[in-house]
């Protein structure tokens, strides 16, 4: 690999892990939805994670031998950085979720799950749409949704908690809910980690 790669070497990078948190996001939304097969479910967001780990490394290989790159180098570290991330705290729940026995996961988790898949979607749309910068706005008014969709994952995880402590007396079943609850939250922060990085992004290059 010279110093001048195509850009597009990136951005196929980027893609690639865009798709693969998609794919992630799905499968944990299945995963609470339809609590059954669950260790071969959680096999599969387990390897999809592992992937993440593969394509975070080539991306980092990239930058560390690449002179030009399509935008700042701390710009794409990050991205690449949040992006894994986030399948690293998707796994995280699901292999909770099994670990802890919790059993049916609760209304409160598919919500917040859900929450999460949607934002994922809207990061990878965004991300996808890197390439070809013509309607930066489309890009800006995806982070703008983001933000939009964490602020009611935050609202929907705090009211999950604040329910666990009203309603359940087992003193070690809710500090394990409550920490699912809180990984799922954490991964909505990192989709608006994300949309900060890519509305910077937009914005040195506009």
């Amino acid at each position: 690999m010279g110093l001048f790669p195509k850009s597009n070497q990136f951005f196929d990078l980027f893609e690639k892990a865009a798709n693969n948190l998609l794919h992630s996001a799905g499968l944990l939304e299945d995963f609470v939805t339809h609590y059954t097969d669950i260790e071969k479910k959680l096999k599969k967001i387990e390897d999809a994670e592992h992937t993440g780990d593969q394509i975070t490394h080539d991306a980092m290989e990239m930058l560390n031998k690449t002179f030009i790159t399509p935008f700042d180098r701390e710009d794409i570290h990050e991205l690449v950085s949040e992006l894994d991330d986030i399948c690293d705290l998707i796994y995280g729940s699901a292999n909770k979720m099994v670990l802890y026995k919790v059993g049916t996961p609760t209304e409160g988790m598919k919500k917040v799950s859900s929450l999460l898949a949607r934002s994922v979607e809207e990061v990878a749309k965004a991300v996808l749409r890197l390439r070809n910068q013509k309607k930066p706005e489309m890009i800006l008014a995806q982070c703008i949704e983001v933000n939009r969709i964490e602020n009611e994952a935050d609202e929907a995880s705090r009211a999950a908690i604040a329910l666990l402590f009203e309603r359940e007396k087992d003193p070690i079943r809710l500090i394990k809910e409550k920490e699912i609850l809180e990984t799922l939250e954490f991964a909505t922060d990192r989709c608006e980690d994300i949309a900060n990085v890519l509305e910077g992004i937009i914005l040195k290059n506009a």
